[in-house]
């Protein structure tokens, strides 16, 4: 069986979760926080997630976790049949993790911190943001999914994304980027209706208080160590 490591409050965590549901797999979570020393010692970087395989294999990094979840476990396939298509949804997960993913990530330091978000970092990730923007409306369908007719893994991982990309971008940025891509949005709503997607959005945020309870403790032990 595989074991999930890591924490419900991390959209990457979620993203190879519901993958796993998707596919209808057994697995057993392990609650783990970013620096702790367990996870360090399953993990090159100390992210999350990390998979324990059957085999006791480790994996980090939740694309290369999904494409080995895929390849193990061929049924219910996430990916076309076809090299060029599989290579358009693979397309579609890189930029929307570079170009939307990314930038929206730099506001979480200062969100977290309480501090003002300098107005280089604002110009910086608007204008990153700007070019996922204009590739993923030249690359998405929604038609009615992401890359198509099929469901793939390209509609789980820009799903994931995006609750950073409304959760810090556009918040910070008083920017509703979603709506800059027609049918996102549309698209979006109805991801989150499906019985995966409120199954892991109830334990995110059921592990939110406890998730807030370790950044403050970061956040204090950081701030102890500071000269005054």
């Amino acid at each position: 069986m595989i074991t999930l490591y890591g924490f419900a409050a991390s959209n990457y965590y979620n993203l190879v979760k519901h993958v796993l549901l998707y596919k209808e797999l057994p697995f057993q979570e392990n609650l783990l926080y970013s620096g702790s020393d367990e996870l360090l010692a399953i993990s090159p970087v100390g992210k999350v997630p990390v998979i324990k395989t059957a085999e006791g294999l480790y994996l980090s990094e939740s694309s290369v976790i999904c494409d080995f979840i895929e390849e193990t476990y061929p049924t219910t396939p996430l990916y076309p049949e076809n090299a060029g298509e599989r290579a358009v949804v693979r397309q579609i997960m890189k930029v929307a993790e570079l170009y939307f993913e990314l930038p929206s990530r730099r506001f979480i330091p200062y969100v977290f911190s309480g501090t003002e978000v300098p107005e280089s970092i604002k110009a910086e990730a608007r204008q990153v943001l700007t070019r996922g923007v204009t590739a993923l409306n030249r690359l998405c369908q929604f038609s009615p999914w992401v890359a198509g007719e099929q469901f793939t893994m390209a509609d789980i991982y820009v799903y994931y994304v995006n609750t950073i990309v409304s959760a810090f971008g556009s918040s910070q940025l008083e920017w509703d980027v979603l709506a800059e891509i027609p049918g996102m949005k549309a698209w979006n709503d109805t991801l989150s209706q499906s019985t995966i997607a409120q199954t892991v959005e109830a334990d995110r945020k059921a592990n939110m208080p406890e998730f807030m309870q370790k950044v403050t403790a970061l956040i204090e032990a950081a701030n102890a160590t500071k000269p005054n």
